[in-house]
């Protein structure tokens, strides 16, 4: 992987309404657990696999990131900001508005930073590689009610809400794989030109659009560790 450029965006946005009455009055990003800020464990997670230079997009309390990061040197990473205050534009929207910071890179992580993971990252950036996907999505075996749907090759081929009954299916096959999204995906910059979608929209939505006519890969992620501290 040294040939290859690697950089990292973390989904930082969210007001957090779940976290409250903590996100009141600060961004969901400085919660903090396990000794640290749930911004400051994802960037030195990414920061462990070699990856340097990251992207993070801000909106509730931005200015308290802003702050938290320049006190403490950006950890020792190259970070950029991308500043969505005027209008919270969800996971793709955020993206999209990122896309400029991509134009360099072989392929990029992109990851929620409530996520809490010993997932091993390089090996699923080195599994992205090799398969050339457009989008590599670590989904795990867990209750959710949210499942993205892989056919036997781990293509993913739908969506299902098991709660409302809600579900989308692009790829008829006879037998599909429910398996729960774990907030880390890796993504190949030829994403981009085929994102029609404007304003706010979520990653699943267009994941699930671009299912159809591309080779969007699950990646199953068994580490021992995977929590969600999106609430208290």
């Amino acid at each position: 992987m040294s040939m290859q450029k690697i950089k990292a965006m973390v989904l930082a946005a969210g007001l957090g309404t779940r976290l409250q009455p903590f996100t009141d009055n600060h961004p969901k990003a400085l919660y903090e657990t396990e000794g640290a800020t749930l911004l400051e464990h994802a960037l030195r997670d990414l920061n462990r696999h070699g990856i340097t230079e990251v992207i993070v997009n801000v909106h509730h309390f931005s200015e308290q990131i802003l702050r938290f990061l320049e006190e403490n040197g950006n950890f020792g990473m190259k970070v950029a900001i991308s500043d969505e205050t005027d209008m919270l534009l969800e996971t793709g929207g955020g993206l999209k508005k990122a896309a400029w910071f991509f134009s360099d890179c072989n392929a990029f992580v992109v990851r929620n930073v409530d996520v809490i993971s010993t997932l091993d990252l390089t090996a699923m950036i080195r599994v992205h590689l090799a398969a050339k996907p457009l989008a590599t999505l670590a989904v795990r075996k867990r209750e959710t009610a949210r499942y993205f749907l892989f056919d036997d090759k781990m293509r993913l081929s739908g969506w299902i809400n098991k709660k409302t009954g809600e579900q989308r299916i692009h790829r008829v096959r006879k037998s599909l794989r429910p398996l729960a999204f774990s907030g880390i995906q890796v993504m190949s910059p030829e994403i981009f030109p085929l994102i029609t979608e404007t304003g706010k929209f979520s990653l699943t939505n267009l994941y699930v659009r671009l299912c159809r006519d591309h080779t969007i890969q699950g990646y199953e992620d068994q580490s021992p560790l995977w929590k969600d501290i999106g609430t208290l």
